[in-house]
């Protein structure tokens, strides 16, 4: 089923290309050679990698997300570690995430509801949620309710960041009770291999990490949220082999990051994780960071992010550090929620008494989870979690888990810029020649494309939000 990837997205093309049309062309173009409908299997694998590639690509984690948070730094090029970028360069994942794969999770839906298949339509709607999660994070005030009926609605309004959050809890508490493991199967997953009963927990994750995004808006929606999933008996993620994710293949269908790299060598890891994990003995190092080509002091060098083009490159190409080996191989996955992920987010829960578990316990259960999902196990987990500088700090929860979650979500970019900027941990400088007058980013700009095709949306969003720059804190961005 994985090797189909190419077939599959070609056939989940021949649904987009009728949705920006009216119902007339698309009758008058029409083959009457090729099918008009594709099926639900093909559209599934098709949605899941197409937005999985963009989760995980250059746009939108190596250009942006990966240098925002200091994972990544780059050694050629280097505008965009100064923060310098056109009205076009965040385009990709506003693109994708409406034209592509909206659009065929929508119909995954509909054939969902059409051929009484509830799960179909439960692990769309997850997957729906996730992009919708993504596109909000990054831009703010983003359409939702009439961009799922985008062929009804080729302008579209945007809702308020805050509506779209309730509204995701709500699509994702529908998609819970769809979700039946003893209902009809499906295929063409690409993630859990038509496991529901996974589908249920990945949802329930997923809840868990939006009712967060609220709680210092909202704490007592959030603590609704969790009470309701409590209620319901669900349950999360529960193990690294429950991970959400998608493993790649062998070229064409490799790593969006492996294949980068295997013709360009722009990026570097960034001194400033660097740094971290050698200050704290992090066995994760030699994962994250890959040896230096020259033989040096430290093995590991990092760059620092934001430099200019001639400082960065006088650093030296084989004297400083890529991003470790098992981030550049073909078949290193693209990670949704991690279990890791899915403990801090209960140990955060429960440190602002949202829920009755033990934070403290949760927290080191997260890190161990952390270093297992990389190999790392044992004695050398077990002193790890022991030494002073990892502790969990209950009077300052939020840099415990924000300094350690900033650790485990390394690669995952979009992800760990939501979070570093809702928790505010680690307190990052900004880039060295950075244009933001010593700030760094909290929002991607909307593509220059929304003011020309979308203008009036676009006007009413940023009179609601603020101005359309780099800067403008999002709704659940408090501090």
């Amino acid at each position: 089923m994985k090797n189909k990837y190419i077939t599959l997205l070609l056939s989940g093309t021949l649904v987009l290309s009728a949705v920006s049309c009216k119902k007339d062309l698309v009758k008058i173009n029409q083959n009457p050679n090729a099918a008009q409908n594709a099926q639900p299997d093909y559209l599934l694998t098709a949605a899941t990698k197409t937005t999985a590639d963009t989760y995980w690509g250059v746009a939108n984690t190596m250009e942006s997300s990966l240098l925002f948070v200091q994972y990544w730094a780059k050694i050629q090029y280097t505008d965009p570690d100064r923060y310098i970028y056109s009205n076009s360069a965040f385009q990709e994942l506003w693109t994708v995430g409406y034209s592509k794969s909206i659009v065929n999770l929508n119909q995954i839906i509909k054939l969902g509801d059409a051929q009484a298949n509830s799960n179909y339509k439960g692990v769309a709607l997850v997957l729906r949620s996730w992009v919708f999660t993504l596109l909000t994070d990054a831009y703010g005030d983003i359409p939702y309710k009439q961009a799922t009926t985008i062929d009804q609605y080729l302008t579209p309004a945007y809702d308020t960041q805050k509506d779209v959050y309730y509204a995701l809890l709500d699509d994702l508490k529908t998609a819970q009770a769809a979700l039946d493991p003893a209902g009809k199967a499906i295929a063409g997953d690409i993630i859990y291999g038509n496991n529901i009963a996974l589908w249920k927990k990945f949802a329930n994750s997923l809840r868990l990490r939006i009712a967060l995004r609220i709680a210092d808006r909202d704490a007592t929606k959030a603590k609704q949220v969790l009470a309701d999933i409590q209620s319901e008996g669900g349950s999360y993620i529960s193990a690294n082999a429950e991970i959400a994710q998608l493993v790649y293949l062998d070229s064409p269908n490799q790593n969006p990051v492996s294949n980068l790299f295997d013709t360009r060598d722009d990026y570097r890891i960034s001194k400033t994780i660097v740094d971290k994990l050698f200050a704290l003995n992090d066995p994760r190092l030699p994962v994250y960071a890959s040896k230096t080509k020259d033989a040096t002091p430290q093995t590991y060098v990092g760059i620092p992010n934001g430099l200019l083009v001639g400082d960065a490159s006088g650093l030296g190409f084989t004297k400083t550090s890529k991003p470790g080996t098992y981030f550049l191989a073909p078949h290193a996955p693209a990670v949704i929620i991690s279990y890791a992920e899915v403990l801090f987010d209960r140990a955060e829960a429960a440190a602002r008494g949202l829920t009755t578990e033990d934070a403290a316990g949760l927290y080191k259960q997260a890190i161990t989870a952390s270093l297992n999902q990389y190999g790392i196990q044992g004695s050398t987990a077990d002193s790890y979690t022991a030494l002073p500088a990892v502790q969990y700090d209950a009077a300052n929860f939020k840099k415990s888990i924000g300094e350690q979650k900033w650790i485990a979500l390394f690669g995952q970019g979009l992800e760990a810029f939501a979070e570093w900027r809702r928790l505010d941990y680690p307190q990052l400088q900004p880039a060295v020649a950075g244009t933001l007058n010593g700030k760094i980013p909290t929002r991607f700009i909307y593509p220059g494309t929304e003011q020309s095709l979308n203008g009036t949306s676009y006007k009413a969003a940023v009179a609601d939000q603020g101005p359309d720059v780099l800067t403008t804190r999002l709704w659940f961005d408090v501090n």
